[in-house]
């Protein structure tokens, strides 16, 4: 029997282990569950004892996609727990739609408590089973993820063994390592964000990249307070100089590809919590402000993953770590404040501090790391989630190739992002009349919220992407756990990787 074998501690403490194995043979009577994905026009199944005529002729289950149905059967006198996960048609299934429903299939299983199960794929076509390979192992390394380091009176959670049987597993292994680095990748930039923002602050944060920087190969550099103050970034230093906490600037660079000169740089929105400044937010607002960080969480995880991964590719990652609190010394509406690319900003709220941090990121990537390529993400305004809810992230672009890239990278992940207009009005919004700018610009919002960072891109083909609406979900639904999601880890990853 040909068996490639991987140990995966999910990351997110000692408690969560799954074991995954690719396999051609086994017997099925040795597990405790079964999940088995089928499509609509191919409902058959050998060697497994499941009425299929009669559940298709009662519509109990017909493989449509996205449709999950749970039943219990006798194999060689053992009980076994059965998931059936319909696919749909078979050249119709989208990937989005393929990791969320085995990702629902999964977690059918887990609630019945089952530790040994398959995963059994039916599909003789190799570049079908490519897709199925990597979006099961993706899929359930999400879902089996749960937010809850903090809880005294949980119970240790057993070890989770998962065979998948494929046709030929030494044709799968590549794609199998892939898959397995996307989704623990995925989970850091979950575990940074799910953090109380009392544990997770710009110290703590920068001492974790610190650490993954030593553990998945890129190196890191962090700037204190002092040599912000050197580079001349008054707009982040506005923003956190309230805080007794001191503000970290974080550098992350990966050198994947020596002959070249090109380097893509990402930057990421990281306030570890916003309180909102004097323009405070009301409570209801600010419990889950320890999210305001999924830009840099994204760009984090994303790192892991090109740099474990080995992709050939110069990227530069950024991320000026603050928080956005009240004191004597904050900066106020009215203010009128400097940035390191010498452009003059009025404060109309100091609650849209998201994009003074961003301006100053964006401007020293641009001039000190001589990127070629620029992408900001950001949980940047309110007004992203009227735009897509939480359904696709937002973004706006001057460059169509550039986009173009982006867009077949969120494609390739199973995410969702949708390019917003500008339009010359827009652009005259970001003006003030007693500085160079001001930094709340008002409708449409999201994108003049972006115009505001894109003023520091340097000209460089640039990508705004707004995930205000798509970085924190209020409960667990397919691959997506309640709590931070993880969003655009991947996307960033085929980026740089295409």
């Amino acid at each position: 029997m040909n068996i490639i074998y991987i140990e995966l501690h999910i990351l997110k403490g000692d408690l969560d282990k799954m074991k995954v194995y690719l396999m051609k043979e086994v017997e099925i009577s040795k597990y405790d569950g079964l999940m088995i994905p089928m499509y609509e026009d191919e409902l058959v199944l050998d060697g497994i004892n499941i009425p299929l005529e009669k559940l298709k002729e009662s519509k109990r289950f017909e493989g449509k996609a996205g449709k999950n149905y749970k039943m219990t059967i006798s194999q060689d006198d053992k009980l076994i727990e059965v998931v059936l996960v319909g696919l749909g048609k078979k050249d119709d299934i989208k990937y989005r739609k393929l990791l969320n429903t085995l990702a629902n299939g999964f977690r059918k299983l887990k609630k019945e408590n089952i530790k040994n199960m398959a995963l059994i794929f039916k599909d003789e076509n190799s570049e079908k089973n490519e897709i199925n390979v990597k979006a099961a192992v993706e899929s359930i390394i999400m879902a089996n993820y749960k937010f809850d380091d903090y809880k005294t009176d949980k119970d240790d959670k057993d070890e989770i063994s998962l065979d998948i049987l494929v046709n030929d597993p030494d044709h799968y292994e590549e794609i199998k390592n892939e898959a397995m680095i996307l989704a623990s990748s995925n989970i850091i930039a979950r575990n940074l964000v799910n953090q109380p923002a009392n544990v997770m602050n710009p110290i703590k944060l920068s001492e974790e990249v610190k650490e993954l920087g030593k553990e998945k190969g890129f190196e890191v550099e962090v700037l204190g307070l002092n040599e912000i103050k050197e580079l001349g970034m008054e707009a982040y230093l506005s923003v956190a100089k309230a805080s007794s906490i001191e503000p970290k600037f974080i550098i992350m660079r990966y050198k994947g590809d020596s002959e070249s000169e090109e380097t893509l740089g990402y930057v990421g929105k990281g306030l570890t919590y916003d309180s909102g400044g004097l323009s405070i937010k009301p409570t209801s607002g600010m419990v889950t402000m320890k999210s305001d960080m999924g830009g840099a969480a994204a760009v984090i995880g994303s790192m892991c993953a090109i740099s474990e991964a080995k992709i050939k590719r110069n990227v530069v990652a950024v991320v000026a770590a603050c928080e956005n609190m009240i004191s004597g010394n904050s900066y106020r509406p009215g203010d009128i404040i400097n940035s390191m690319g010498g452009k003059t900003i009025f404060i109309g709220n100091t609650d849209a501090e998201g994009r003074l941090t961003l301006i100053d990121a964006m401007n020293y990537i641009v001039t000190k790391e001589k990127v070629n390529k620029v992408l900001d993400i950001a949980t940047l305004t309110g007004a992203a989630i009227y735009c897509t809810g939480d359904a696709a992230s937002v973004a706006i672009s001057n460059n169509d190739e550039f986009f173009k890239d982006i867009d077949n990278s969120f494609k390739l992940s199973g995410e969702q992002i949708w390019r917003m207009p500008i339009f010359d009005e827009y652009k005259e919004l970001i003006k003030h009349e007693e500085a160079d700018l001001t930094n709340t610009a008002g409708n449409p919002g999201t994108i003049t919220a972006g115009l505001f960072v894109g003023e520091f891109n340097g000209d460089l083909p640039w990508i705004h992407i707004d995930i205000a609406g798509t970085a924190f979900a209020k409960k667990e639904s397919g691959v997506i756990s309640k709590g931070g999601t993880g969003i655009a880890v991947r996307p960033l990853y085929y980026l740089a990787k295409n």
